[in-house]
């Protein structure tokens, strides 16, 4: 019915998510608080009441938000004389326990933080040495367990040795740390909710993670500060692992900065309709107690969070790009259903076309679940304002499926290459062309514009690797200029396809104009002021 996917190339595994983690919890992506966000490493004994109680007060546990978690800077920069992990005195007086007592008396899950390092993260440069579990595991997961703890969010500082702060490409495998927690967990026999916070390093999902922890962050810290970039980087970066996603185990878009400055009314509503769907824990993180009114009702509403719970666990994925328009991304539902949503990349509001083909229908019976409004049956497609970064969100029902388009593909390698632009191999049965872009060009010729041409849907599959855990001008993606016949380039942004440099992403879809009939059309790649993707084919619909 659709009309890409994800695949892996011949020579690589494939991970099945049936290995997701068995511990009793996080059969649905976790919900509750964490103060990060708001308070950084800051967060004071009274705080944490503070914050605890108003959860409870504001009515969150009531609609999912249980678990209250422990963040940076709880720890002791010693342990016991024991050797065990223990708390600092100045921060936390009363001692973990005693929270974890007065967080179970509110009705509430209690959660722990550590570090599955020599030191744990904080937010001055590195240098407050809390202490970390690395090596300590079994003894750390033992201690957790007796206070009562029912989650662990294990962060990755200082995991390569005692002076490598924060290293996103560390010259060792980081699984072992996250592998050697979870069965230290596990051997408690208490079920504790694992979060594998290591931010994406080394694509946790293709580990799998889920044969490791509940969840698995996907990508370098959302904030602080939040700002509608970090969004962009993240959406991107989850794009190609959303087929990882299930039951027990789910990919981590880090926490939820509904409720904090840096992004409008609108961009929370898309952020937090976007982390539902996808399945990524939602974890509030913002101070409660100043809280508005439109941010307190974003994280209420009951529709986005049912997409959230949702016992088919399965992730929208990603379905077309129009590049600096809109997104489309969409996902089944345990009832049949489908939900798609449609983002607003412009600055501003506007009246927003939705096509149905995208999501591979040609009708369906649509309800709007950021207001709850019935739209009734919608045909071909449906069109509706929608504010600057704001977001359609749709349930579908009774879909009729769409005919897939057909395709005629042109090998990238069949084309004449210029400037740097050369054939890579990446396997036995595999070449791609790379190097387009920078003065690099691809042309393909010979290509078949039907018996009328004019504007045609045309498929890409490519490889990305460029991954980024920093903001840049097109966060993990790349750019590509297309031009039909030597006309005016069209911008095509693609995101990553895995973040190595032999996974293809199959199914790109640009609808392009200028072709003429017969087979005498060319198509040409390229980026003049960067790197493009690497190409190994380019379909144009028959």
């Amino acid at each position: 019915m659709l009309w890409r996917r994800l695949e892996a190339l011949v020579s690589l595994s494939f991970f099945s998510v049936g290995l997701a983690l068995n511990n009793g919890v996080g059969v649905t992506p976790a919900m509750g608080y964490n103060p990060y966000n708001a308070f950084l490493c800051s967060t004071t004994e009274a705080q944490y009441h503070t914050a605890a109680q108003t959860l409870v007060s504001l009515g969150l546990p009531a609609l999912g938000y249980h678990y209250f978690n422990l963040d940076c800077a709880w720890q002791s920069t010693a342990r016991d004389s024991a050797g065990r992990i223990t708390w600092n005195n100045t921060t936390l007086p009363a001692g973990v326990p005693a929270l974890a007592t007065f967080v179970h008396n509110l009705g509430l899950k209690f959660g722990v933080y550590s570090d599955g390092g020599v030191f744990a993260c904080d937010f001055v440069g590195g240098t407050a040495h809390y202490v970390g579990s690395l090596g300590h595991e079994t003894s750390d997961a033992a201690t957790f367990a007796s206070w009562g703890a029912d989650y662990l969010k294990y962060d990755n500082c200082y995991a390569v040795n005692s002076t490598d702060f924060v290293d996103f490409n560390p010259p060792i495998a980081i699984e072992p740390h996250y592998t050697a927690m979870s069965n230290a967990l596990a051997a408690t026999g208490r079920p504790i909710l694992f979060s594998a916070c290591e931010w994406g390093v080394q694509d946790p999902a293709r580990w799998p993670a889920s044969a490791v922890a509940n969840s698995w962050r996907i990508s370098n810290d959302i904030g602080p500060p939040a700002s509608w970039d970090n969004l962009f980087r993240i959406i991107n970066q989850v794009v190609p692992i959303t087929q990882f996603a299930g039951p027990g185990g789910f990919n981590d878009l880090d926490m939820l900065e509904v409720g904090n400055s840096g992004l409008t009314a609108d961009e929370q509503q898309t952020h937090f309709a976007f982390w539902a769907a996808v399945k990524s824990p939602l974890i509030i993180s913002t101070d409660l107690t100043a809280i508005s009114s439109q941010a307190l009702a974003v994280l209420k509403n009951t529709r986005i969070i049912a997409l959230n719970q949702d016992s088919l666990g399965k992730s929208i994925s990603f379905k077309r790009r129009y590049t600096n328009d809109h997104d489309v991304w969409s996902g089944p539902l345990a009832d049949g259903s489908t939900v798609a949503v449609i983002i607003n990349w412009q600055t501003a509001s506007r009246s927003l076309t939705f096509n149905l083909a995208d999501v591979g229908f040609s009708s369906a019976t649509a309800t709007d679940l950021i207001t709850g409004a019935s739209l009734g049956k919608i045909t071909t497609s449906f069109t509706t304002t929608v504010p600057a970064h704001g977001s359609m969100v749709l349930k579908l029902a009774g879909g009729v499926a769409v005919a897939s388009p057909t395709f005629t593909f042109y090998a990238a390698t069949s084309g004449t290459l210029v400037g740097g632009a050369a054939p890579r191999v990446v396997n036995s049965s595999v070449t791609v062309v790379g190097f387009i872009g920078n003065g690099g060009t691809l042309t393909l010729s010979g290509v078949d514009g039907g018996t009328s041409g004019g504007t045609k849907l045309v498929s890409f599959d490519y490889i990305n690797g460029d991954v980024t855990f920093t903001n840049t001008a097109c966060s993990n993606c790349r750019n590509t200029m297309v031009s039909v016949n030597g006309g005016t380039a069209v911008q095509v942004q693609m995101p990553l396809s895995a973040q190595t440099w032999d996974i293809l992403f199959s199914g790109y879809l640009v609808s392009l104009s200028g072709f003429k009939a017969g087979k005498t059309n060319t198509i040409t790649l390229s980026n003049p002021t960067a790197f493009a993707p690497d190409f190994y084919r380019v379909g144009v619909a028959v």
